[in-house]
């Protein structure tokens, strides 16, 4: 394994690799790469420079030179699901994918070698979601946050909070502060103290035509804005912009149906 290097938040600090369990990559598996790189190179103003390609195709997004996220492409014959996927940080991605089977989760690709960035697997949660483990070598993960165009946020979308937050908290050791609130289902999942992802029960709520699934936010400077632009560019709004207690938030699909929402946080 390589000399892990540092990663720059949006004040420049540099920070050492992520600790087990964190968010600290995201994913998406695409049918037209080139088409997908122009959508979201015209929505976030990313650029795109080649990855490794163990699984196909792949290339990875920067915003000002920092990496920030990843596309790669399907293979014609798979019809998979289009969706962001989150990688969890992870020591040991061997020993990670062996707890997630042992938990009830399942193994779906690897764990495998990305050439010298780093080691992976691609797993499913009880419920059926699904998330990456990332074990970094030369490539730590999203070298970016705090800015537009960058991941801020991400959240299981689940029947009910309980079952599977166990799961989670038995894998990666999350302490959990749930929402006490008769109507409102929600997991915070924390590290060290610190909040690193959610988990919504949504009950009949969640769409019939995916199922559980983890959504990826991601930070712009003015969501109202944005939303006109992805409807320009082949997009669809799913759920319209509105005001929560972290921001401006909406919930949007790319032109190949990929889910992800908007968060606009409060100056």
């Amino acid at each position: 394994m390589t000399e892990a290097r540092g990663s720059a938040g949006p004040n420049g600090a540099t920070h050492a690799r992520h600790a087990p369990g964190t968010p600290c990559w995201v994913s998406l598996m695409v049918h037209g790469l080139a088409a997908t790189q122009e959508f979201y190179g015209a929505l976030f103003g990313w650029e795109f420079q080649p990855g490794p390609q163990q699984l196909g195709p792949y290339v990875r997004a920067l915003l000002d030179g920092r990496e920030v996220a990843g596309i790669g492409q399907l293979p014609p014959d798979r019809h998979l699901p289009i969706a962001w996927t989150p990688y969890l940080a992870s020591d040991n991605v061997d020993l990670t994918a062996e707890t997630v089977r042992l938990c009830g989760g399942t193994v779906g690709v690897g764990p495998l070698d990305a050439a010298e960035a780093g080691r992976l697997a691609i797993c499913s949660d009880p419920s059926g979601a699904v998330f990456g483990l990332w074990q970094a070598a030369s490539h730590l993960g999203t070298d970016i946050t705090g800015v537009p165009g960058t991941p801020a946020w991400n959240e299981l979308l689940t029947f009910e909070s309980m079952n599977v937050a166990k799961f989670y908290e038995t894998v990666f050791a999350y302490e959990e502060e749930p929402v006490v609130s008769a109507d409102f289902d929600y997991v915070t999942l924390h590290i060290d103290g610190r909040p690193v992802a959610g988990i919504h029960g949504v009950g009949n709520a969640l769409p019939r035509d995916r199922g559980p699934h983890w959504m990826t936010y991601f930070e712009v400077a003015d969501v109202d804005e944005a939303l006109d632009r992805i409807v320009d560019l082949g997009g669809h709004v799913l759920e319209a912009a509105h005001d929560s207690a972290h921001g401006r938030v909406a919930t949007v699909a790319d032109p190949e149906g990929a889910r992800f929402s908007l968060i606009q946080n409060p100056r």
